[in-house]
């Protein structure tokens, strides 16, 4: 480029370049090194109520939810078999009426959820419901009541929960009942056992003739202490992990070198700063600065579209089905430019303004702007790597996500700078550009395609379309790369394509590991789970034929029936905490309890007990319970399983696995989400 031979330095530029460098540095190793605190309890929306007068005989009732970052609040109208809408409830208003329905004040948003495959409507940061009333005298107005709500992040689900509120005058109604004890009372347990004997299904086994409910409560005393003292919780929280982010923008990174807009680059660059100073040591920390100008500007372009759209935006984007579809659009024609119908190239005017402003600066200013050059020359074969990469990490919904992505990106572009300007002898043994590099742009086609059908998949989903049902999102993966495999191996050629009359080592090798990876889908047009592409098929209940049986079913949907059986048995207990709505309890079913050991152990060896914590079928005798301080009400089976999990073990999310003996006591540490199911063989043969 023209702009690299007007680039000059001063030693007073140096020494503050030298600066910067350690505050950038230390900065970027924080980023890397931030941890998120996960705990066992979550509350990530705090709710207040207000009675506010606004007139004689008019006012307003006000309940406001503030909610963290990277949370969400669902909507009043839900469609069916979806999550659990936000619901207030007046259980008793005294000396006043309603005027109207609710009202709600925040902003709506509407999103295409992947957890339940369906378009629903969230709340973000806050949500403000208002109900207006009439009256004849304020300070004799009374209202009670509830709001019933639902929780969830990017990667989990809380349980419903209520928020109890008493506004007004005290003295205008009877004092409340009650509430029972903790944990619930032997009457209240016979009583429920009862019901729950009346509709339980178990397999056809022997319920027991006779219910000893002091027993049964003793089954909810909390064993919190004695879990922890087995130690840490296995497996995670199913989220992506920061490092793993950047592995996965090292690896595009990576990608991106080995393409014909970035790999001749580095030759060129590296000689050019070697050569400009008789200083070796100069030449050498110039490219340095140049490696590292090309990390601050991706990291700083992570951080900008964070900051700009913010995290729960980009994530309402990733999921959005319009934004799938463009960007579906979007890969679609990266892949057909790649497969040489055309080129894709930023302005030429941009380029040139930027090498103009390197020719006018000096120092790291000058090497600054070389870089951007590079980014936007670079940009036809980076921009679909990137775009990838930034989709897939929004979806965390973590603010660092972009950044640490783009980092890990970035890294892998400036490190050939930097390695040949230490071994300048080792540029000779680069392999020099040619049609190889053509070869690298069309296998990254056939992948971008493959890539697009996942984005396609979700818009589909979110319509109702039908077009990409699983048995066709496969068959068309198998198609393409078979085709890959095809290309490697000499028999597809395209016009920019260079005459070979051989077929390399390496290309044989990637022929071989796509056209096997084609064959282990074929099994999936049946109904095979095919794990290694759960994350990227549409789910399996859009596939019409399906052959699949292996599946494992609990013994028992109810605690204390299955606790009671467990001991009239004299077998252990695994209790799975799960939900209708959670996508990792999915995983972790299609993923693990599949396999053949944890399936007979969980079958054979223990009393498997699964209890979803938002199943909304109404318990015939609601109660109450006072928790830190506060009385919730229990009014669905949903609602009390989730009171035993948080009350017993001191955990409200999903997937949690515990291991009890016949006496509820624990005989392991608590399990989470974990996709390998060796870990989870160890931890049932407490071995971990």
């Amino acid at each position: 480029m023209n702009a690299y031979s007007y680039i000059h330095t001063n030693k007073y530029i140096c020494q503050k370049i030298y600066a910067m460098q350690r505050k950038h540095i230390i900065f970027l190793l924080f980023i890397l090194l931030v941890q998120n605190s996960i705990g066992q309890i979550f509350e990530p929306i705090k709710w207040s109520h207000e009675l506010k007068i606004t007139g004689k005989t008019t006012g307003e009732i006000i309940h406001k939810a503030t909610i963290e970052d990277n949370w969400h609040l669902y909507g009043m109208n839900i469609p069916e078999n979806g999550p659990r809408p936000t619901r207030i409830v007046y259980e008793n208003i005294v000396n006043a009426q309603k005027s109207g329905g609710i009202i709600a004040k925040s902003k709506l948003l509407e999103v295409y959820d992947n957890s339940f495959q369906m378009n629903l409507t969230w709340y973000a940061k806050e949500a403000v419901f208002v109900q207006k009333i009439t009256f004849k005298d304020a300070s004799k107005v009374k209202v009670e009541g509830y709001v019933e709500y639902m929780a969830c992040d990017d990667e989990r689900c809380l349980p419903p929960a209520q928020d109890e509120f008493s506004l007004g005058n005290a003295k205008a109604v009877a004092a409340a009942e009650p509430a029972l004890a903790n944990p619930p009372t032997a009457d209240y347990i016979e009583a429920a056992v009862i019901e729950e004997l009346a509709v339980a299904e178990t397999d056809s086994l022997a319920t027991p003739s006779t219910v000893n409910a002091q027993a049964l409560t003793d089954y909810w005393t909390p064993v919190i202490d004695e879990l922890r003292s087995f130690g840490n919780q296995l497996g995670n929280a199913g989220g992506i992990s920061l490092w793993l982010i950047f592995i996965a923008g090292l690896v595009g990174g990576f990608l991106a070198l080995f393409t014909p807009c970035v790999w001749p680059i580095i030759p060129m660059t590296v000689s050019f700063f070697l050569k400009r100073s008789e200083n070796k040591n100069r030449g050498r920390r110039d490219a340095i600065l140049y490696g590292l100008s090309i990390i601050i500007i991706y990291v700083l372009l992570g951080l900008l579209i964070t900051v700009v759209f913010g995290a729960s935006a980009l994530n309402s984007m990733s999921t959005n089905a319009v934004f799938n579809l463009l960007f579906f659009a979007l890969l679609v024609v990266f892949a057909i430019s790649f497969f040489g119908a055309f080129e894709i190239t930023l302005p030429a005017s941009w380029s040139n303004k930027l090498d103009a402003k390197a020719e006018s600066t000096a120092g790291f200013l000058s090497i600054l702007f070389m870089a951007f050059t590079l980014v936007l020359v670079s940009f036809s074969c980076t921009g679909p790597i990137i775009g990838t990469l930034l989709v897939e990490v929004s979806s965390t919904g973590s603010l660092l996500a972009p950044a640490i992505g783009m980092l890990g990106f970035a890294t892998a572009l400036a490190i050939p700078f930097t390695f040949f300007a230490f071994f300048p002898s080792l540029l000779k043994a680069m392999p020099k550009s040619g049609g190889w590099l053509n070869t690298v742009k069309v296998v990254l086609a056939f992948l971008e395609l493959a890539l697009a059908l996942k984005f396609l998949s979700v818009a589909d989903l979110a319509y109702g379309w039908r077009i990409l049902d699983r048995e066709v999102f496969i068959s068309l993966w198998i198609v393409i790369f078979a085709l890959l495999g095809f290309y490697l191996l000499g028999k597809i050629r395209f016009s920019h394509d260079s005459e070979s009359k051989h077929t390399s080592v390496l290309g044989t090798f990637m022929a071989i590991i796509s056209l096997s990876f084609a064959v282990y889908m074929v099994p999936g047009l049946w109904g095979a789970p095919l794990k290694a592409i759960s994350a990227f098929a549409p789910p399996l209940t859009t596939q019409d034929f399906n052959l699949y049986d292996s599946e494992v079913h609990a013994k028992f949907m109810d605690y204390d029936l299955g606790m009671k059986y467990a001991a009239d048995n004299g077998k252990p207990v695994i209790v799975d905490f799960s939900g209708y709505g959670c996508v990792n309890c999915r995983k972790m079913e299609a993923s693990v309890w599949t396999h053949p050991r944890v399936k007979e152990l969980l079958e054979n060896d223990f009393v498997l007990i699964t209890l979803f914590v938002d199943d909304k079928t109404p318990l015939l005798k609601p109660y109450e319970v006072e928790e830190n301080g506060k009385i919730r009400k229990i009014r669905t089976i949903g609602d009390k399983w989730s009171y035993l999990q948080r009350v017993k073990f001191g955990a409200n999310a999903q997937p949690f696995y515990v291991m009890l003996d016949n006496e509820a006591k624990p005989l392991n540490s608590s399990f989470s989400f974990d996709e390998n199911p060796d870990n989870f063989i160890r931890w049932l043969e407490r071995k971990n």
